[in-house]
Order: C-alpha cells, then structure tokens, then sequence
C-alpha cells in the first residue's frame, strides 16, 4: 500500500510527525456516490506533489500512512462501527505518542472515531478540543434516513459529546439544525457561507473560552464548487482555496492543532479535486508544523 508521498518522506511511525490514516467509510451517503474512493485517490494524487509548499517543508518533519488493519486497498468492509472503532484506536494512538493525526475520508462519519478518540477518558485532551468544522452543511441532524451514524448527523454527534463547535461556511442546513444552533449559542459558533463569502473573511477570531486545543474536520463540500467539483453533496457558493488556508492560519495563531480530517471527496475523471485534496492535506501540515 502507499505512502503519502510516497518515499520523498517516509520514515517510521515513531518517528514521523504527521500519521495518515485513510478511512474509506461510505455507507450512508444521500446523494452522490463515490467516496470510499477518495483516501486512496487522495494517497494517489500526493505523489505529484512538490516538497515546498510555498512556505517550508512540512514533510521533513516525517509522514507515516496508518491503513486500518481490517481493510485493504480493494476491499473495505463498510461496517460504520468497525471503522469508528479501528479509526478511534488509530487517532488515540497517535494523539497518545505526540503524533498529529490526519484521517482521510470516506463519508463524513469517520470523523466521529477521531471524536472518541479524544473524548476518550484515557485521552489528555478530554475536555480541552474544541472542534472547527469547515462544511457546507450544518451536519447537526439527530438522525438521518434513519440512522445517527449518517454523515448529515456527525456534527451532532460532536455536540452530544460535549465538544464545543465552530462551523465555518455552512449554506445548507435544516430547520432542526437551525433551532439546534439558536438554542446552543454558547457552544456551537458559526459563520455561514453568505457572510464569509461577501464579507471577504479570512480569518476568524475564537471567543476566549474556546478550548485550547483544536481538531479541524475539513469536508470538501465546504470549497466553492470550482475548487472541489467532485463531492458527493456538491452546494453552490462556497469558499475560497486560499480564503480556507488563511482562516485556518488564523486558528492556528490562537490555538494548538492537534489533528485534522479531510473527508467528502468522491473521484472522477478529472483528476483536479483529488490532487486539491492532496494539495489541502500537505498545506495543513505546513500550517501545522510551523506554529510548533
């Protein structure tokens, strides 16, 4: 199986940074199909890319690629609790060695097994991670189609979980979501796509009380549709490439993060969203590595 990268900065698990960990879960998907494609699409496309970026070499730091020990890269078993409970493992491993752990979807849902991990109540961050959620979708729904492990209910999960909550650039969202919100001001923030976008927002400021520590889930859809066309729930008017990359420049001048997702890719033929992904990945590392 690949490394991100592929060899340009392999180097042990112990000794590497940053630790990929492609959870390819696509089960409760609602309209597009496709992503359990994009962890390995996401690996694929990383080999093209340039050590610099732009800035430094996040890379030097060291990259390990983590696959979950029940899956391969031709056939995953598409059990949501077996993925949340070996992606849990995974993250709590990670976090539990100073690693920074990076999970690469697959639906949103995975992100909940990076929840429990550091919600768990042998983790040191219990209580102290706050969650910056960047979606087109408010994903604060108790159930969907049935089921609370949807990815249109992993937010709520979060909330259930105690996390405190800001999302950014969210354009699609119910009216259960919407009252969710009004009656939780105190723990989930927000601003929704139509301020970030015309309001030119780059940067965002965390209230003081926001945790120290910050878990990033970054679902594509959250991009304008030009950045990241293959996405399985694709919304009109969303964010920026580089207005993204400075917001969460902006939250790691304040914060410490600690880990981060990248989820929501669905492949196709053109092959510009998956190396974006891959672009996305490698730049977070950079955000990441330098305020260490």
């Amino acid at each position: 199986m690949k490394q991100f990268m592929g060899s340009e900065f392999f180097s042990a698990s112990e000794d590497s940074l940053f630790h990929i960990i492609p959870a390819p879960l696509e089960e409760s998907v609602s309209y597009g199909k496709g992503t359990a494609n994009g962890p390995i699409a996401i690996i694929e496309a990383s080999q093209q890319l340039e050590k610099w970026d732009g800035f430094s070499v996040p890379g030097d730091r060291g990259i390990f690629t983590k696959y979950l020990n029940f899956m391969d890269e031709k056939n995953a078993n598409n059990d949501a609790e077996q993925f949340l409970k070996a992606i849990e493992k995974e993250v709590f491993d990670s976090l539990s060695e100073k690693h920074i752990p990076i999970v690469l979807g697959g639906e949103h849902t995975v992100s909940l097994g990076a929840f429990r991990a550091i919600n768990s109540d042998r983790s040191p961050y219990k209580g102290k991670t706050g969650i910056i959620q960047f979606d087109a979708h408010g994903d604060l729904r108790d159930e969907y189609r049935g089921s609370r492990l949807s990815h249109a209910c992993v937010m709520r999960r979060a909330f259930d979980l105690g996390f405190p909550i800001f999302q950014v650039g969210v354009r699609s969202i119910s009216l259960e979501e919407l009252d969710l919100r009004k009656n939780n001001i105190n723990k989930i923030n927000y601003i929704d796509a139509y301020q970030a976008v015309t309001e030119s927002i780059n940067k965002i400021n965390l209230p003081d009380d926001f945790p120290e520590n910050i878990y990033l889930t970054i679902d594509v859809d959250g991009f304008d549709i030009s950045v990241f066309p293959a996405t399985g729930t694709p919304e009109p008017g969303g964010l920026g490439w580089y207005q993204v990359l400075s917001i969460i420049e902006s939250v790691a001048a304040q914060r410490r993060i600690i880990g981060f997702d990248v989820v929501e890719l669905a492949p196709c033929a053109i092959h510009a969203s998956e190396f974006a992904a891959a672009r996305l990945v490698y730049n977070i590392m950079g955000i990441v590595e330098r305020k260490l």
